[in-house]
């Protein structure tokens, strides 16, 4: 991996901060793609420790500068965890919005991958996630950088 994307994939901090940044003049847009209780996929219910078949409430969507989506983001909270908080009022405000304004936030490892297996359709060089811990509340959270970010940012291809 590059030196340009390693500050990408191995940031720990908002990627919603980085990408406005980044993104300089262009209007920064969380476009709401699906929010529903649905089962997880093997994957991701391992990854959170979940039962295979619970449900969970999942979340996907599109971070976008001037429209042209930059990652593809799908998260996965079990409806346990969820404790009160009313995520599906999110709308098109993005998650991290809320998860860094937590004072006892616990971000996992990191897990990187050179395709983004969670959102078949995308085309990007890189996807990563990791699980955030907040109390009792948890969310995988998963995100694909898309070839449109590579080639409005001028970086690598990989």
């Amino acid at each position: 991996m590059t030196p340009e994307w390693w500050r990408w994939v191995a940031s720990r901090d908002s990627l919603t901060a980085r990408l406005v940044a980044a993104g300089g003049h262009r209007a920064f847009r969380v476009r709401l793609l699906d929010q529903r209780l649905g089962r997880p996929r093997r994957d991701e219910a391992l990854a959170l420790g979940l039962p295979l078949g619970r449900l969970a409430w999942l979340r996907e969507v599109a971070l976008c500068l001037d429209e042209r989506p930059w990652v593809m983001a799908r998260s996965v909270v079990p409806l346990d965890g969820l404790h009160g908080q009313r995520l599906d009022r999110l709308g098109e405000r993005s998650l991290g919005s809320w998860l860094f304004r937590q004072p006892d936030l616990a971000r996992g490892p990191l897990e990187v991958a050179a395709d983004p297996a969670f959102f078949p359709a995308a085309s990007g060089p890189w996807a990563r996630r990791s699980v955030f811990r907040h109390r009792r509340f948890a969310v995988l959270v998963q995100e694909c950088f898309l070839d449109t970010m590579t080639d409005d940012l001028g970086l690598p291809s990989r």
